[in-house]
């Protein structure tokens, strides 16, 4: 495998704006994070370590990694990097495509399941290739199967259950002052607490501790603003970031690219074609 890093990230028109990513990482980390949609992979080559926050698994070549909307957690390279397509499809598309039967979920976060890797890979390969008809029709055939053979239902998601109390205002106040967020005494007492019993709350119903769900905050929001077509220094200044070497060293962290990249779209160096065992 290359020593270089080699990235795409796009978003469809169809499918709620899916966004796709297929990458190679050699000696990438991401920081702690969760996604506000699922995220659908399938290991191509090398493997990966993924540290959630009751343990670490890894994925080898076929793995099929599904991970819940909000989960904290991170990815990092082994010996030698891993290659990978992604999907990341909201929970409202999956519902949707699951037959409106509740609010879909994975219990298992990997699976070695030869055909549900190759209907991924073929759907995913699709979005990059074909028309919008077949890219979108291949896609909800994947996420069907996918779905029946792995997913269930329930009555509602892990971040839904956390709102309520101290923790639900804290939260609010963060996306409400992104830009110039309160202490952690100033949002303590906010939230009707104190500051260490917060900070413990807050992790164990988000999954990180307020910083760093404002950090995730803010490159969310960034990300919005980027597709948008903003430059990467006033899209700094309108998230809360110091300036564009503060976004940028946040961003590429948790998106994996650079703001700069991403707001290019397409502009990324392409990587080789997957293997044949998974064509």
């Amino acid at each position: 495998m290359s020593a270089r890093s080699e990235v795409r990230l796009w978003r469809l028109h169809g499918l709620g704006g899916l966004q796709l990513m297929r990458a190679r990482f050699v000696r990438h980390a991401f920081a702690r994070h969760g996604h506000e949609t699922f995220a659908l992979g399938v290991v191509e080559d090398g493997h990966e370590e993924i540290r959630f926050a009751d343990g670490v698994e890894r994925a080898g070549p076929g793995a099929v990694v599904f991970i819940n909307p909000e989960v904290v957690h991170t990815g990092a390279a082994l010996e030698g990097g891993w290659r990978y397509r992604v999907l990341y499809p909201r929970a409202e598309v999956l519902a949707e495509i699951g037959g409106g039967r509740g609010t879909p979920s994975f219990p298992r976060r990997i699976v070695y399941d030869a055909r549900a890797a190759r209907l991924l890979v073929w759907a995913h390969a699709a979005a990059e290739t074909e028309d919008a008809l077949t890219a979108e029709s291949r896609l909800r055939v994947a996420l069907r199967s996918v779905l029946a053979a792995h997913g269930s239902s329930s009555p509602a998601a892990p971040e839904e259950q956390a709102r309520g109390g101290h923790v639900a205002r804290a939260r609010d106040l963060l996306h409400e002052r992104l830009v110039d967020p309160p202490g952690l005494e100033e949002l303590a007492a906010a939230a009707g607490t104190r500051p260490s019993t917060l900070l413990r709350s807050f992790r164990e119903a988000y999954g990180l501790p307020p910083h760093a769900y404002l950090v995730q905050l803010r490159v969310r929001r960034a990300r919005r603003l980027l597709e948008r077509g903003l430059p990467p220094a006033e899209v700094a200044a309108a998230v809360g970031f110091f300036d564009q070497a503060h976004l940028t060293r946040h961003f590429h962290r948790i998106v994996g690219v650079t703001p700069g990249a991403y707001r290019r779209g397409g502009d990324f160096v392409q990587a080789p074609p997957y293997p044949p065992s998974l064509a």
